[in-house]
């Protein structure tokens, strides 16, 4: 299992309704993408962590080894905007207004993906996924990546205990040994992909399978209180921006 989805299964917020979790991690998000990057995105960011950090309970060690990924994706998007191509200036200059532009960039998606991380770090796949029916989404698409997410965590295990294998049959002494390994990684991993998909496919044949995997799902009611509460802290961070924007310069 994941980090994230350890800390998922195990998040003070287990039990809470996924709408719940919903309207307050992908609020943050969506007004990290809308409101001004300054001072907009950059409450946003300060909320987000916050919450994550204080009422969610995900411990910060955990929470910057996956935030770390999305950021770097960021950074690397806002690297180009401190460039220009073209112009008086030559083939390759600094932009004017590129640190500007880069920063507000930086801003925006770092705050987004706080609150998506928000909302993966409190709500476990296996809780989302069964109700996704409810609201409209065909059984087929849910069952489909309702498998897919299960199996993924079984190849990754298999993927490990080969590499392990590998790794103590001195398969990464040298470089061309390494490529060797991994080669025989990806081959091995691949035909035990099929091997468990094909004994997962005659497993449900052989237990009446009629086209839907039924699951059992936690019992969870949405919560009025915390939805107000949810909706409260947007609308006072998007308040607090716009007051803010006319004042600071």
């Amino acid at each position: 299992m994941l980090p994230i989805d350890a800390a998922a299964h195990g998040s003070r917020w287990r039990r809470r309704h996924p709408v719940d979790k919903a309207v307050l991690g992908l609020g943050l998000t969506v007004l990290a993408i809308s409101l001004p990057p300054w001072p907009g995105a950059a409450l946003v960011l300060v909320a987000a962590l916050a919450v994550l950090l204080g009422p969610a309970g995900v411990p910060g060690r955990r929470l910057w080894r996956a935030y770390r990924v999305p950021l770097g994706f960021c950074v690397t998007g806002a690297l180009p905007l401190l460039v220009r191509v073209g112009g008086p200036g030559g083939f390759v200059s600094w932009a004017e207004d590129g640190p500007l532009r880069a920063g507000e960039l930086l801003l925006r998606t770092s705050a987004a993906s706080l609150g998506v991380l928000l909302f993966a770090f409190t709500t476990p796949m296996s809780d989302l996924l069964p109700r996704l029916v409810r609201a409209g989404v065909p059984a087929p698409l849910v069952d489909v990546a309702l498998v897919t997410y299960r199996m993924s965590f079984l190849l990754l295990d298999s993927v490990r205990r080969v590499h392990q294998a590998q790794a103590a049959r001195l398969g990464h002494t040298t470089r061309a040994a390494t490529w060797r390994s991994l080669g025989g990684l990806g081959a091995t991993a691949f035909v035990r992909s099929f091997d468990r998909a094909a004994r997962l496919q005659t497993g449900l044949a052989g237990r009446g399978y009629d086209g839907t995997l039924r699951v059992l799902v936690p019992e969870a009611r949405v919560s009025v209180r915390f939805m107000v509460a949810s909706v409260a802290l947007l609308a006072a961070l998007a308040v607090l921006t716009l007051v803010l924007e006319r004042r600071l310069p």
